[in-house]
């Protein structure tokens, strides 16, 4: 399999609440360079060995053109056999992220770790808000499988867009469900880090109590089985930040991702 490559997304031009998560790739990569800790991921992989992962720098993006741009970058990396883990970005960049990935990979299983469903047919008129990419995902045909884990917010309409498109949504007070989290074929993750409890991440736009510990969230990505050929982490807003705190989660979130992702 390709090379683990990080590729920045900055941009949060699809938010409905708060601006600022467009600032985070430099936050987390800031954090994944710290000394305060090392580059070894629990599962026993170094990555401050060269060529572990690479790092593909930001994506440079216009507001109006962000999602062509957006899914053409992607393709180029998998056109070299990498496979692209993004920063974010607010969670709209998952929908163009997994356009590109499908024409590679028809038979996609979507793991999406997240408080919200984000299955919105539209948000405040937009169809493409950061509520909406897995309707826009699943009504175009762009996974085979999608797998929610972690949601404590769905409303009537959203509950009626999961039974529609058939998504399997475990809900914060079913977790754990590791069991749920295994695929044949590839697996593509997205980590929405209000998925975690405020406590653990306050710097998020969207705090909603009742969420995972980063130790939970670690686990279930620990207990993913299948062939894991990109990533993406969203939703991070330094702004919101205490003293970094939550871009050291977010850093911690990334390695143990990459280390996944080697170690399969």
């Amino acid at each position: 399999m390709g090379t683990p490559t990080l590729i920045g997304i900055p941009f949060d031009g699809q938010s409905s609440y708060l601006r600022g998560a467009g600032d985070a790739p430099a936050k987390i990569r800031e954090a994944l360079a710290c000394e305060s800790s090392n580059m070894w991921t629990e599962v026993g992989v170094d990555l401050g060995r060269p060529r572990m992962y690479e790092d593909a720098g930001d994506l440079a993006l216009s507001e109006k053109e962000a999602f062509g741009a957006i899914e053409a970058g992607i393709g180029r990396l998998l056109d070299i056999g990498k496979r692209p883990v993004a920063l974010g970005g607010d969670h709209s960049i998952t929908f163009p992220i997994v356009k590109a990935f499908a024409r590679k990979y028809p038979e996609l299983t979507i793991f999406h770790f997240d408080a919200h469903p984000d299955l919105y047919d539209e948000f405040e008129g937009n169809r493409l808000s950061h509520a909406c990419p897995f309707a826009r995902i699943m009504e175009s045909g762009l996974a085979k499988k999608l797998v929610q884990v972690g949601i404590r917010t769905a409303n009537r309409h959203q509950r009626e867009q999961a039974a529609k498109f058939g998504v399997e949504v475990v809900e914060m007070r079913s977790v754990p469900a590791y069991d749920k989290l295994k695929a044949t074929g590839p697996v593509y993750i997205t980590f929405d880090m209000d998925v975690l409890d405020p406590a653990f991440a306050p710097g998020i736009s969207h705090w909603e109590p009742g969420g995972m510990s980063v130790r939970e969230a670690v686990a279930h990505l620990q207990s993913i089985e299948g062939e894991i050929v990109g990533a993406d982490l969203v939703e991070y807003n330094p702004i919101r930040d205490v003293q970094g705190m939550t871009a050291m989660v977010a850093a911690k979130i990334v390695k143990e991702i990459l280390g996944r992702m080697i170690g399969s």
